[in-house]
């Protein structure tokens, strides 16, 4: 996986890799993947080797003010996806599967629902739901993390320090503060998404709204859901099940 940068439309530099146009099948597009808050495109890496032995070419992007990506004065959610559609651009990828985890989840729905006929498969996994006008405060569950989580965490941390040193923290209120608040938009247009969707959910000390899911599936032409029993990070302490469900979803 080679290291690039490009230059967003909004001037930042977006840093991201990717293991080539000539590594993949010309049957498939690429699979783009994205990153959580607080993470970065290494956090996707056993998932990328298990696609680029099935011929799939895989990019992986670091967000703004994560891993190698520069920092930024604003951190709208918008332009979370404005930066990854930059990326495509720059590569001139027009179809497209995304894969986002959380934040990365939520940047790649709006993504599917701007650039309807470019996104062949989308997979959300564990992107907290925006609120609906008339919902009640977003509040998000505080169980402690298992032991099992603990041990992934901590090993994540080991092998890929730089997403810790990286991040740009000054977003966490940023983020909080726009899942908090109704986005009416984001339910309008959720219609407008042409793509086959995966929504993945996890378990106790997960961040998705059950409620707020059901809608999603009675609104997305084609959507399906697959709960698990880790937490919010399905594909860091369940990888397995993971890697079982998303691999069939986009071949």
């Amino acid at each position: 996986m080679s290291i690039a940068n490009v230059r967003s439309a909004g001037g930042i530099k977006i840093s991201y890799r990717d293991s080539g146009a000539g590594s993949g099948s010309t049957e498939l597009p690429p699979v783009v993947l994205v990153h959580g808050m607080g993470g970065d495109s290494g956090t996707w890496d056993r998932f990328a080797r298990a696609l680029r032995s099935r011929d799939r070419r895989v990019v992986s992007v670091d967000l703004r003010g994560h891993g190698r990506s520069a920092r930024a004065s604003s951190y709208l959610f918008e332009e979370f996806a404005e930066d990854i559609m930059d990326v495509c651009d720059h590569l001139e990828l027009d179809h497209v599967d995304l894969v986002g985890h959380s934040l990365g989840g939520h940047a790649a729905s709006l993504i599917a629902q701007r650039r309807t006929s470019g996104v062949r498969k989308l997979v959300i996994e564990e992107a907290p739901l925006p609120l609906r006008p008339g919902d009640p405060e977003q509040v998000f569950s505080r169980t402690l993390p298992s032991m099992s989580e603990l041990w992934h965490a901590t090993t994540s941390l080991v092998r890929h320090p730089r997403a810790a040193l990286a991040f740009d923290k000054s977003m966490t209120g940023s983020a909080l503060t726009q899942f908090r608040q109704p986005d009416q938009l984001w339910w309008e247009s959720l219609p407008l998404i042409e793509a086959d969707t995966l929504f993945l959910r996890g378990g106790l000390g997960g961040m998705v709204d059950p409620d707020r899911l059901r809608e999603v599936t009675a609104t997305v032409k084609r959507c399906e859901v697959k709960s698990f029993r880790t937490g919010h990070s399905v594909h860091r302490d369940g990888y397995r099940e993971f890697e079982a469900a998303v691999v069939p979803f986009i071949s």
